[in-house]
């Protein structure tokens, strides 16, 4: 992707992260030396005590980057909350595991350095358009996934049973706690729990993995991002569609919801020499003692 100038960044953070307030700070006085003009959500801005505070719908508006301050959870937020505008995000994990956080804190500085030199890249993350349609109140409702789109038990302790068409074919029939639609950015989220295979970042499918099938042949399928999925509850217990792990609504017997790639996307920026399989190893604790790096 084309990169461009960045010199006007908003900044989300997680505020209930203990190391936030020594983050931001140290973020905004480097940024203030290297010309960088910083606006901030009000909690952030709070924290701070000084800078532009904006609300996230009137920083779209006035940024041409993001840095998120937090774990996965802060970056699935932004991305949710950037909607359609073409904003790319830079994350620093102040988090746990942060696989969606391209940099530390202390990256900061050489970070900043890039931004200003325009020495990055742009990954070009792929998301899901998720339709909840109600059966009973014809309602429908939609959102936008950058990880995963759960179907589970919203109470009771009781197997599911899903219908699945592909493109308006019958896949099958499943008995399992739950079904989790994922992107290739959210195969190392609830999916991976589940069993599914690490895909990739920027790979053109999508994953459908079962929670806890009732039958063993049941495994996970890797769908070209082309295809629409639909998915019909079929049991008569309360139920839950939750997106990235943080909205949804209530899903009951007949309701559908059907899942396909949007024509839109979330751009993460990261540093020159950055590398998936990097990733992968410290995350998951993945040995190199055979690979000479």
């Amino acid at each position: 992707m084309k990169k461009c100038v960045l010199k006007k960044i908003g900044v989300i953070a997680n505020c209930d992260k203990p190391d936030t307030p020594q983050v931001l700070k140290k973020l905004y006085d480097l940024s203030v030396r290297r010309g960088l003009k910083l606006f901030l959500e009000p909690a952030a801005g709070k924290i701070l005590g000084e800078g532009d505070i904006l609300s996230t719908k009137q920083m779209v508006k006035r940024v041409n980057a993001i840095i998120s301050i937090g774990g996965d959870g802060t970056v699935l937020r932004v991305a949710r909350e950037i909607g359609t505008c073409n904003i790319p995000v830079l994350g620093i994990n102040t988090g746990g595991l942060g696989f969606l956080t391209s940099i530390s804190e202390k990256d900061i500085v050489i970070s900043l350095d890039n931004l200003v030199a325009g020495k990055y890249l742009l990954s070009r993350r792929s998301v899901i358009d998720v339709f909840h349609r109600s059966k009973k109140s014809k309602k429908k409702q939609s959102f936008r996934a950058l990880n995963e789109a759960v179907i589970g038990r919203q109470s009771a302790s009781r197997i599911l049973n899903f219908e699945v068409w592909i493109n308006n074919i019958p896949v099958t029939s499943y008995r399992c706690d739950g079904i989790i639609v994922s992107t290739p950015t959210g195969s190392t989220g609830h999916s991976l729990s589940a069993g599914g295979p690490i895909l990739l970042p920027e790979t053109s499918v999508l994953l459908l993995s079962l929670i806890c099938p009732h039958t063993l042949s049941w495994r996970p399928l890797v769908i070209p991002d082309k295809d629409e999925i639909l998915i019909k509850a079929m049991t008569n217990a309360p139920q839950r569609l939750t997106i990235d792990g943080q909205v949804g609504c209530v899903v009951s017997e007949g309701d559908e919801i059907s899942l396909k790639r949007s024509k839109y996307s979330v751009s993460f920026i990261q540093m020159e020499g950055y590398s998936y399989f990097d990733v992968l190893r410290q995350k998951l604790q993945w040995s190199i003692s055979h690979i000479h790096i």
